[in-house]
């Protein structure tokens, strides 16, 4: 079972989307701002991260700079959430290392498509 790390400072969308992943299959860990995500990252190692973007402290795009750049985190896949949807946005997301970008709200469908060909790139 793959392991997901949801870093979501909404408790309720965090818990609506912690739900419907573990429905699908997955193990989630949860942060709540982008210090939490990458310490969890970091003694966890998941499989994926969701990240949001726009987070107290360390935003999601900053955090995931910081993964990016530690050895032990560089290589885990980093999807962005955000309902900021503009090209640019995107661009922004994946500049800071995303290799993916959803916005919300969540369309599960989508993710889930997303989530898949992002772990099964990293078993190959």
């Amino acid at each position: 079972m793959a392991r997901i790390l949801l870093v979501e400072d909404n408790e309720i969308s965090r818990d609506i989307l912690s739900r419907r992943l573990r429905k699908a299959g997955y193990e989630i860990l949860m942060a709540g701002d982008g210090g939490q995500a990458i310490t969890t990252a970091t003694d966890q190692r998941p499989d994926l991260i969701l990240m949001d973007v726009t987070l107290p402290g360390i935003d999601g795009l900053e955090a995931a700079r910081e993964l990016r750049g530690r050895g032990e985190t560089a290589g885990i896949p980093v999807i962005a959430l955000t309902a900021h949807t503009l090209p640019a946005d995107r661009d922004r997301a994946l500049a800071a290392g995303c290799d993916e970008f959803e916005s919300k709200p969540v369309e599960l469908p989508s993710l889930l498509r997303k989530i898949e060909a992002l772990l099964s790139r990293q078993q190959h």
